[in-house]
């Protein structure tokens, strides 16, 4: 990724560009023209917050809130995560190819469905951390809820990812907003996990920490019932702070960031989905870094939705463990800068095999050692450098995909949303499998719903989900990513060449609104 070095300079220079004559048109530098301010920049970084700090929500805490707190059993549980997360997956590419064939508006192509999934977005997300009064339809109510939410997020998300295409012609400014971005989104994972974190954890939900006499049963079942209810609420002030926020950011993302039409002719030819899908699918350099992010993300995510139960119940941090994903969160947000320095001195590949590599180490460690809570916060600190890497990459090399796909085919346009929406189908679809088949294995090791201690075959289970099967698919999708083509010489040739083509088709237009004005 290009670092957007000067970019605030050359914002600033614009404010003190004045023409010496009225009558003479002053003709700023091409650089200039496609400048970016700041704000916009940020503008457009907040508006992904909302999908970060959801998705490391339901990412860290849905899985030990379906199972601790509505008390599914891990079968009903594995489905929904399951079923919710292949349903995300396929409205991904569905939006992104209703979204390439929705016609631009007075407010914009990408906005209108951003502004119209948020409200409905909110109220889904809001009715996920309720617990309904019955006990029959409790599972359906989960499932329908938790995939009408991930619909809704869906056309907020892929538009939102798109519009990183919009706002700019000029690829070193896109590349200067997705640092923004990245940086604001991964705070949005830190605080995502912070206020979730903090506002349901801390202090005990388990009777068996308290002292009780023999006689005392009825006592041990009140007292559960009350710290059931009360983590119940909890978790429902949690999801509404976090429904707050979500709406200041859409609003933010809406007010600040205006749509730049696209360059190029005015009509293209509309594809149906199968020649979409084909199109994409197609182009060699996408379907590696797909498949190649696809095993590495699948890692991360294994690690990110088993991590909450593996510190709980075979570290025995139950009364830490939100503090130790914080720490991981706060660590990779501080790291970014780092790598965004990085991937500008080394190139982007080399950066990724450095980044997610550095994980393997620390996955490896946190189950081979003795359990410490000093070492725990030890290796998350260290782990989190490494998440924030993985986390970086996919979103900074899709623009390079897109890029050299404009190179090879320049009279196809408007089709970027379905690069990036085919793209996290792909990697929705293998988390869903990957935490339904994990949740599912915790059945068969004899996980017990709600209780306080779990049987060894659990905890042994649980490590397995969070280091061994994660290293091997880190090492698979780094292989992969050996073959992807797209280096730095071909990445900026590529920049070369369509901005060569953006700046004669905006002279062409000069030129043309110049002619008609004097005729």
């Amino acid at each position: 990724m290009a670092r957007g070095e000067g970019a605030e300079q050359c914002a600033a220079s614009l404010l003190t560009v004045k023409p010496i004559n009225t009558e003479i048109k002053t003709t700023l530098p091409k650089e200039q023209r496609n400048q970016l301010s700041v704000r916009s920049k940020i503008c457009y970084a907040i508006g992904g917050a909302p999908y970060q700090i959801t998705a490391s929500v339901l990412g860290f805490f849905l899985q030990i809130y379906l199972l601790d707190v509505a008390q599914l059993d891990p079968f009903y549980a594995s489905i929904i995560l399951f079923v919710g997360r292949a349903w995300d997956a396929v409205t991904d590419p569905t939006v992104g190819f209703l979204v390439s064939r929705s016609k631009w508006t007075r407010i914009g192509h990408m906005m209108p469905w951003i502004v119209f999934s948020t409200p409905f977005a909110v109220l889904t997300y809001f009715l996920i951390w309720y617990v309904p009064p019955f006990e029959q339809g409790k599972f359906f109510w989960y499932l329908i809820f938790y995939c009408l939410f991930q619909s809704m997020q869906t056309c907020f998300h892929v538009p939102y990812s798109a519009l990183t295409m919009f706002i700019s012609n000029n690829q070193k400014e896109r590349d200067s907003a997705t640092a923004y971005r990245m940086m604001v989104e991964v705070l949005g994972t830190v605080l995502g996990t912070a206020i979730q974190g903090q506002i349901v954890g801390g202090g005990s939900d388990c009777p068996t920490e308290f002292n009780f006499t023999e006689s005392s049963n009825s006592s041990r079942y009140n007292l559960t019932s009350v710290l059931l209810e009360h983590k119940k609420q909890s978790y429902m002030v949690a999801s509404g702070v976090i429904a707050i926020i979500y709406v200041l950011c859409a609003v933010v993302l809406f007010l600040g960031v205006k749509e730049k039409k696209e360059s190029g002719p005015l009509k293209s030819n509309l594809l149906s989905f199968r020649q979409g899908l084909w199109m994409v699918m197609s182009h060699g350099p996408y379907v590696k870094l797909v498949i190649g992010f696809l095993f590495t993300s699948l890692g991360f995510m294994l690690l990110e939705g088993n991590f909450a139960l593996f510190l709980t119940y075979a570290l025995g941090h139950r009364k830490e463990f939100q503090n130790i994903l914080l720490v991981i969160m706060v660590s990779g947000t501080l790291s970014i800068p780092w790598w965004q320095w990085f991937l500008t001195r080394f190139g982007k590949k080399k950066a990724v095999y450095c980044g997610v590599t550095w994980a393997v180490p620390f996955m490896i460690l946190i189950v081979c050692i003795p359990s410490s809570l000093i070492t725990s916060y030890l290796i998350a600190c260290a782990a989190g450098v490494s998440v924030a890497a993985a986390f970086l990459m996919p979103w900074s090399m899709l623009p390079d995909v897109v890029d050299d796909f404009k190179v090879k085919n320049p009279h196809i346009h408007g089709h970027e949303a379905l690069f990036y929406s085919f793209y996290v189908f792909f990697i929705k679809f293998a988390s869903g499998i990957s935490l339904g088949v994990s949740t599912l294995s915790l059945k068969f090791a004899g996980y017990v719903t709600g209780s306080c201690s779990q049987p060894e075959a659990v905890s042994l289970t649980l490590k397995v989900l969070v280091s061994p099967v994660p290293v091997c698919l880190i090492a698979l999708g780094l292989l992969i990513l050996r073959t992807y083509p797209i280096d730095e010489e071909r990445r900026q040739g590529n920049q070369k060449l369509l901005q060569e083509i953006l700046d004669s088709e905006a002279d062409s237009e000069s030129d043309s609104s110049e002619l008609g004005s004097s005729v």
